[in-house]
């Protein structure tokens, strides 16, 4: 009987080295070291609904037209949820600077962010 199998030379062996009857050693894994990141204010996620009526309340009183708004809206709420409030706040204050909003209605919006925000 002829073995015609490449990987195995005439004593049964595999050309791969070490003894064919032990099993090849896995590789220690590292232990994975927890990173902590430092806590951020961010939006509470239960409270959407609440806070959404909140700042429809607010951007309907602004000159922002309609389209933009929900835009603008829908913006505020992925970064103060995904991102921090802290990084929504400086989005708002970008169209503070633009002149779509007042000093007035940012600090409006600011605190409410701060209203509905917990820290995770």
């Amino acid at each position: 009987m002829a073995i015609t199998n490449n990987s195995m030379n005439k004593s049964g062996a595999s050309n791969y080295g070490g003894n064919p009857s032990k099993k090849p050693q896995a590789k220690k894994a590292k232990p994975k070291v927890k990173e902590s990141t430092k806590r951020q204010s961010m939006l509470n996620t239960h409270k959407l609904a609440p806070f959404k009526y909140d700042m429809n309340e607010i951007l309907a009183s602004t000159s922002m037209d309609a389209s933009k708004a929900s835009a603008f809206l829908a913006s505020v709420i992925a970064k103060a949820s995904r991102v921090s409030t802290k990084d929504a706040k400086e989005y708002i204050r970008g169209f503070m600077d633009s002149g779509d909003l007042t000093k007035e209605e940012n600090d409006r919006i600011c605190k409410l962010l701060d209203k509905y925000s917990k820290f995770r």
